[in-house]
């Protein structure tokens, strides 16, 4: 039996995304987006509020971050595991290996609000998954390549079940910050 690799790495990502992590996220409002459920947590926040030593970002906005990261890690915001999924997991991928625009965390523009956020993430979501739905089995096999440090001379498949698992992940973090935010009252 042949079996569609491509075709199932893609599809498990999707019907994740169109049925359980985009649905929840419909109404996201800046008041969840920003909001902060400990204190000491990273956000993103205007250049001028960040109290981390490392804030990343090209814009108004930027991501707090510190190396080596605190152990153990702060609690993160909504906006701050938003914009980790946009940046991090699919927009440098997809610029590294589907032709996508730049995408690193220093050069990004990090969202102001919730819309802008969702716009970045749905942008940043139909990139990666076009470009897995393209791979075919010779693109699977490729070696991942430099930029992607101990993925380097795995196959991009393997690299494929990684963004599935992180975006699976970091998506139910989210949509459990929404439920603890709105039992809050």
């Amino acid at each position: 039996m042949d079996i569609d690799w491509t075709g199932q790495l893609a599809d498990q990502l999707d019907w994740h995304w169109q049925h359980l992590l985009r649905p929840r996220l419909h109404g996201l409002t800046d008041a969840e987006y920003f909001w902060e459920p400990a204190p000491g947590g990273w956000s993103v926040r205007p250049r001028a509020e960040v109290p981390t030593e490392i804030a990343y970002g090209a814009g108004d906005y930027v991501i707090e971050f510190a190396r080596p990261e605190p152990n153990p890690p702060p609690v993160t915001t909504i906006a701050w595991r938003l914009g980790h999924i946009i940046v991090d997991v699919f927009g440098f991928r997809s610029a590294n290996h589907f032709g996508g625009p730049p995408c690193e965390p220093d050069i990004f523009a990090y969202a102001g609000s919730a819309d802008e956020a969702l716009r970045q993430l749905d942008a940043a979501y139909a990139t990666w998954i076009g470009g897995v739905r393209a791979l075919g089995p010779t693109g699977l096999a490729r070696p991942c390549g430099p930029a992607e440090g101990p993925y380097a001379d795995a196959p991009l498949a393997m690299l494929v079940l990684h963004i599935n698992r992180e975006a699976i992940h970091h998506g139910a973090e989210i949509c459990l910050l929404r439920d603890i935010y709105r039992a809050q009252g």
